[in-house]
């Protein structure tokens, strides 16, 4: 039987794959790197080579969803159909073309196991950092049109992001409904405060 080599980029792009339908499939406490072996045949050798644990591979699948939001984030506004949009459009269009954790729900519970606390808010903090830019872009045009005033877009970007993420995100701490409610009631004010918008602008945030 001829054996067949991938290059390494290739393997560990195959791992992450099975990864990912794995951790969609069963929780974390299921997952086993034993399992994931199994169903990519292959030998105990060669995924450990990749990955040095469970931890590491839940990172790397994130990682690699996380990269995955932010490249269709792009794709959306270089769209023929953002390209015609003003810069509030744009911002709510983004605002309103999903989230990965909406997408990545099982994955992302992963997360919120109590070993995996630090992972999470290193991931969360590098999303963050990635997606900032984007917003900021948006926030800068708005700003030129007259439909943002605010002297520091990036920044802008960056609170906002935090502060929903962190405020909405039970895995740091089991908010209650009645936070969640109060919180999302709020959103949309403090956001049109933070980047100087029209008031009204992102009243359907509250479901107004």
């Amino acid at each position: 039987m001829v054996r067949i080599v991938k290059k390494p980029d290739e393997r560990r792009k195959e791992i992450i794959k099975a990864a990912r339908k794995l951790f969609r499939e069963k929780s974390y406490a299921d997952v086993t790197m034993a399992g994931l072996m199994k169903s990519l045949n292959i030998a105990k050798g060669t995924i450990y080579h990749y990955f040095a644990s469970k931890e590491d591979l839940l990172e790397a699948v994130v990682e690699d969803l996380m990269a995955e939001a932010l490249e269709k984030k792009q794709a959306l506004l270089k769209s023929s159909r953002c390209k015609e949009m003003g810069a509030l459009e744009k911002f709510i269009t983004l605002v309103l073309s999903g989230s990965m954790v909406e997408e990545n729900e099982e994955i992302l519970e992963s997360l919120h196991q109590p070993g995996n606390a630090l992972m999470h808010n290193r991931l969360l903090g590098s999303f963050i950092i990635k997606l900032a830019p984007i917003y900021a872009g948006i926030i800068k045009e708005g700003c030129a049109e007259g439909v943002f005033k605010t002297e520091h877009p990036r920044e802008c970007a960056e609170y906002l992001l935090a502060g929903f993420q962190f405020l909405t995100d039970i895995g740091f701490y089991p908010w209650g409904q009645d936070h969640l409610a109060r919180r999302v009631q709020a959103f949309p004010s403090l956001i049109e405060t933070q980047l100087g918008a029209p008031k009204g602008s992102f009243s359907f945030l509250a479901g107004e």
